[in-house]
């Protein structure tokens, strides 16, 4: 193990980048199954490491008083000087990172990884603010978190393209959620369109649980283009030790693939079982057999951790190379995969897969959520006389809900959220505050004039307002909406860095996971059970599934 202090010689080693490598790295394009650069129509192989430390996943934590908070590796100037040069010695063209800050300056860390010939790939969610699968919505809030991230890494050249979910369905009991992820893709391509953005694709990385697999694969390509995946990442662990193509699933992965329409990789892989881990599967990736199929892979991870996962260890300035690191230094050396010009590669796998019919083990709808719609949110709010009061915490989101569903089971239709029904009210996009004062509303006029007084307290949680009269695009979003918001809206949201947000109070994400995870899990793959980093996604659950709940914290409601 070899340490090393960067700091000192971070000016020469910056300059040493910059005169080997052009001042702008080549854009990567997508034709057919394959990456290639923009400029030179050279085939793409990613050859990548996860670059995140003290990461739990996009809110994973199961416990209520674990913290969101997250270091945005590419905004950590000090970090990036130490870690660049030693990726770049790895032979590394890609990292992968799992949540940045859209509000901080990326531009060093960019700067360098773009000298040293490295790409990115980047997540669009953050702990706190991505999609539960076990309570899912898509909703104002994560759309403006998600676009957010996409003006921010726009800047950049070396930025390859965004996951809108990790793992976000991992068994075949909350496959539900899996409409609201492909919604979020539909929406995030729809925007790098309507900013007239470079190409960047927008994909899904998706867990290797052999009972839903490929139905996720179906489901993220099937239909129309706007809405299905431009690439698609696996995360898979089967290769463990001294194993092979055939023994380790990797045979069977690569036919499953064979003929699919968009690029597949590896968004995370090493098996940590035995240790220090051999990565012998890089040959077998970027070889005969699989590159034609692959386009490379990312290896988890590049910092040490509890989980056993690292390449390297740090302290202050210095990192320090774990045996990983050179095993897999030699393995990347080695490679030379097969690769194909763009300009003479002709893509016969142009058929988009079907999608999987609901049943036992598939429950996710073709039918997807609405697109995220501040104008419609903000002008439903404007017209509503019962209001949620601002600085609800989000226990007491959850608790309302289910009171006020419980009572008035048609006062919550225009807020239903159902991904394996396909059914979806207008305002089910709102945020948490919004939906909430919607129903508050929606069961205030349903009362008789008499009772109406005091039909809008909700334990304290309400207040009346003095409603707007709708004019203009708002009168003609509501007349789409219709009067219980269960009709469909046309119009789209307006484009901008903030075009999905709403200033309402609260928030439909929260912070934390209603899904029980941890750093690392158990799963099993076709070498047996391996122990693997799990990544997960997840907002508070609201505490109710909105038209299921009956009666739940009816003394609440004070009248």
């Amino acid at each position: 193990m070899k340490a090393r202090s960067l700091l000192p010689a971070a000016v020469a080693t910056i300059a040493l980048f910059a005169s080997a490598v052009l001042a702008d790295v080549d854009p990567i394009v997508i034709k057919g199954s394959k990456f290639f650069y923009k400029s030179n129509g050279t085939e793409f192989f990613i050859k990548g490491v996860a670059y995140q430390q003290n990461f739990n996943g996009n809110g994973s934590a199961s416990s209520t008083t674990d913290s969101n908070a997250y270091t945005d590796p590419l905004a950590d100037v000090a970090s990036c000087t130490r870690d660049v040069p030693l990726l770049r010695e790895l032979k590394a063209n890609t990292i992968r990172v799992y949540a940045i800050d859209p509000s901080k300056d990326h531009s060093q860390c960019m700067r360098m990884l773009q000298d040293a010939g490295i790409y990115v790939v980047s997540d669009l969610s953050q702990p706190g603010l991505s999609i539960n699968r076990d309570s899912p919505s898509w909703d104002d809030q994560l759309y403006a978190r998600y676009v957010s991230v996409i003006d921010e890494m726009v800047k950049y050249n070396n930025v390859i393209g965004f996951f809108a979910g990790n793992e976000v369905a991992n068994a075949a009991n909350n496959t539900q959620a899996t409409p609201f992820v492909k919604a979020a893709v539909r929406d995030m391509k729809a925007y790098i369109k309507q900013r007239n953005y470079r190409p960047m694709g927008v994909g899904y990385a998706t867990s290797d649980d052999a009972a839903i697999r490929e139905n996720l694969a179906d489901y993220f390509n099937c239909g129309p283009t706007d809405s299905s995946i431009d690439f698609w990442g696996y995360n898979i662990y089967s290769w463990c030790g001294q194993s092979d193509y055939q023994t380790s699933g990797y045979a069977d992965r690569t036919k499953a693939f064979a003929d699919y329409s968009v690029p597949v990789f590896f968004a995370e892989y090493g098996c940590n079982v035995p240790k220090p881990r051999r990565f012998d599967e890089v040959q077998a990736l970027y070889g005969p057999q699989m590159s034609p199929v692959w386009s490379g892979g990312i290896v988890y991870m590049y910092f040490q951790e509890e989980n056993d996962y690292g390449l390297v260890t740090v302290s202050g300035s210095t990192a320090s190379k774990l045996p990983d690191y050179t095993a897999l230094s030699s393995q990347l050396a080695q490679v030379t995969p097969t690769a194909v010009n763009q300009a003479s590669y002709a893509p016969t796998n142009t058929q988009a897969r079907a999608c999987p019919p609901t049943g036992a083990g598939w429950n996710a709808s073709a039918t997807l959520p609405p697109t995220p719609n501040k104008d419609l949110c903000g002008c439903a709010m404007k017209n509503l006389t019962c209001v949620a009061k601002a600085g609800i915490t989000t226990e007491s989101v959850g608790q309302l809900f289910g009171t006020v569903c419980g009572l008035d089971k048609s006062a919550c239709a225009g807020i239903v959220a159902d991904g394996s029904t396909g059914t979806y009210g207008a305002l089910s996009m709102c945020n948490a505050t919004e939906k909430l004062s919607w129903v508050f509303n929606a069961y205030y006029l349903h009362q008789s004039p008499s009772n109406r007084a005091s039909a809008c307290d909700f334990g304290g949680n309400a207040v009346t307002q003095q409603p707007s009269t709708p004019s203009g695009t708002c009168k003609d979003l509501l007349s789409q909406a219709g009067a219980a918001a269960t009709g469909s809206v046309s119009s789209t949201p307006t484009a901008g860095g903030s075009g999905g947000s709403s200033s309402g109070g609260g928030s439909g994400s929260g912070s934390g996971s209603g899904s029980a995870a941890s750093p690392s899990a158990t799963k099993k793959g076709a070498a047996g059970a391996v122990t693997v980093p799990v990544v997960d996604v997840g907002l508070v659950k609201l505490g109710v599934s909105l038209l299921g709940a009956v009666g739940t914290g009816v003394g609440l409601i004070l009248l």
